[in-house]
């Protein structure tokens, strides 16, 4: 394909990716979608590697209050994302992006020139954008036969992007002497150049061609009645599916914003490196696993194998947790497997277990409706965690914590994901072909 030399750069790009081969096109996505959210975790997790044990409000430490803030807007805006990232048309994704991610910066200025404990709402207002830019990401990658492997790059970033954010902020209050309040607003100033160019990139995405559409159905922007008309289709699955979804919202987000007190629970410390390379190793092993269902293109085959390895992780907490129990287990593994373990069925959901129900679907429908609708319904769940954390662990730490909720969380998800492959495979078992019904809808 010749192109023209007084065609804009953009135009030329997108020329390129419109012919390029897999391989190719692949890479230039998930670098795009991979560097656009690893910068957005700079402007929300930095503020979770300082310690803020400088006080108490309402009985409850700085910290506590400070994450329970930010995850109750986070939780907030997924309730708004069902509706506006399933009407998002696609020429307003990335600069959506850019004004989420440029509200969010300056709560964190207000959050550090305010005194606590009067700053905790500035928290809440960083989550409330925040929430949304995930799914104006993924509509870039969905509906495409490559979008596992797309979905897998996109997963990566926040796998080990809080682990690394983390480390930034820690290394900013330990080595540069920062103030803890200045510290996530600084962190955030750091990547506001790598986050324009990844928009940029971002935004000269191609949308799906012919043969994605074939395979994994058209995506488009659903009305209301369009998402109560699949909600309730597919009633039964989707509400324990989701049901799955909520528990890893749970047990990843406990972990993970509260790495610091569960690292030294474990008596390893809270060294700075310690979180890029603990979430490095996480990262490798679960993108490699989550990314290689592109390979199946069956979409009733793949969402059962999808199942299965939601099953393999939470085994896998199981096995983590009686290994640790048992002191045949150190700390940094024990948080490389039980990370491990979490991220495998919860990358899983966001790579292949909705975007395939949907390619079965005869529906209208899009991957970021479904997924807010899991996201709400598991930060909601964290919120209400983090109120009744007394009540679970008592007076013990977030170690007790930790370990009592995976326990129930993994032997309560095993069995429910049995359930599942048992049920989807039947239900699957004729499928039609994924374009008859949007056909006849058109019609």
């Amino acid at each position: 394909m010749l192109l023209d030399p007084r065609d804009s750069l953009g135009d030329r790009v997108r020329g390129r990716l419109a012919v390029a081969g897999p391989t190719a096109f692949s890479a230039y996505c998930i670098g795009a979608a991979f560097a656009t959210y690893f910068c957005m975790y700079a402007f929300r997790k930095p503020f979770t590697a300082a310690e803020y044990d400088d006080g108490v409000l309402w009985g409850v430490g700085y910290k506590s209050v400070f994450v329970a803030a930010q995850v109750a807007g986070y939780t907030l805006s997924k309730f708004i994302g069902i509706k506006v990232i399933a009407e998002m048309p696609r020429g307003r994704r990335a600069v959506s992006i850019l004004a989420l991610i440029g509200v969010a910066e300056a709560s964190l200025v207000g959050f550090a020139l305010v005194p606590p404990p009067y700053n905790f709402p500035f928290l809440f207002v960083n989550g409330l954008p925040l929430g949304m830019v995930f799914g104006l990401v993924l509509s870039f990658l969905e509906g495409r036969r490559l979008t596992e492997a797309l979905a897998a790059g996109l997963c990566a970033s926040f796998i080990v992007s809080s682990g690394v954010v983390k480390s930034v902020g820690r290394w900013l209050v330990v080595d540069w002497g920062v103030d803890e309040y200045w510290m996530p607003s600084l962190a955030g100033l750091l990547f506001v150049p790598p986050l324009a160019a990844a928009v940029g990139m971002l935004s000269l995405i191609p949308p799906p061609g012919a043969d994605d559409i074939a395979q994994r159905q058209e995506r488009a922007p659903m009305t209301r009645a369009q998402r109560w008309a699949f909600f309730r289709r597919h009633a039964v699955g989707l509400t324990a599916l989701i049901g799955i979804f909520v528990a890893l919202t749970v047990l990843r987000s406990l972990r993970d914003d509260f790495a610091v007190e569960i690292w030294q629970g474990l008596g390893y410390g809270a060294a700075p490196s310690v979180f890029a390379r603990s979430e490095t190793l996480v990262m490798v092993g679960v993108i490699v696993i989550s990314g290689a269902a592109v390979l199946v293109g069956d979409n009733r085959r793949a969402l059962v194998i999808s199942l299965g390895l939601v099953a393999a992780g939470f085994a896998l907490v199981l096995v983590s947790l009686a290994a640790q129990t048992q002191g045949a287990l150190g700390p940094f593994w024990f948080m490389v497997l039980i990370g491990m373990g979490a991220y495998v069925p919860y990358v899983a959901f966001h790579t292949t277990v909705f975007e395939r129900l949907i390619a079965l679907s005869d529906q209208r429908a899009n991957l970021g409706y479904v997924m807010y609708l899991a996201d709400s319904s598991g930060y909601l769940a964290y919120v209400a965690v983090m109120f009744a954390k007394g009540r679970i662990a008592g007076e013990a730490g977030f170690l007790t914590l930790f370990t009592t909720l995976a326990w129930w969380i993994a032997v309560a998800c095993l069995a429910l994901s049995v359930v599942l492959i048992a049920f989807y495979a039947r239900k699957y078992r004729d499928a039609p072909a994924p374009l008859a019904g949007l056909a006849a809808e058109r019609a």
